[in-house]
């Protein structure tokens, strides 16, 4: 049976803002790792480990692993505060 995780991915440091992260994605786990013995690198013969698929909620996500026998795990995203901050608060002692 595959496995696979469903989550939404977290904002890269290239990002500033958070539009893009509200797609869900169902990622498969690799079954065989392995490392390269030219390289160094990680390597697998599974190809389903460079599949990732976008849903645009998490529910679609779920009902596409069961109707499909993919046996998965769900990783709620945290949540995050969002402080706002002005420049000045970074002289201000607290």
């Amino acid at each position: 049976m595959k496995k696979a995780k469903i989550y939404i991915p977290t904002k890269t440091a290239m990002q500033s803002g958070r539009g893009k992260l509200k797609k869900w994605v169902l990622e498969f786990d690799t079954k065989d790792p392995s490392i390269n013995p030219l390289m160094g690198w990680e390597t697998s013969t599974d190809t389903l480990e460079e599949v990732m698929l976008k849903f645009s909620t998490k529910e679609k996500a779920i009902e596409y692993a069961e109707k499909n026998n993919i046996s998965y795990s769900v990783i709620e995203p945290k949540k995050k505060k969002f402080v706002i901050k002005s420049y000045a608060d970074n002289f201000l002692k607290n």
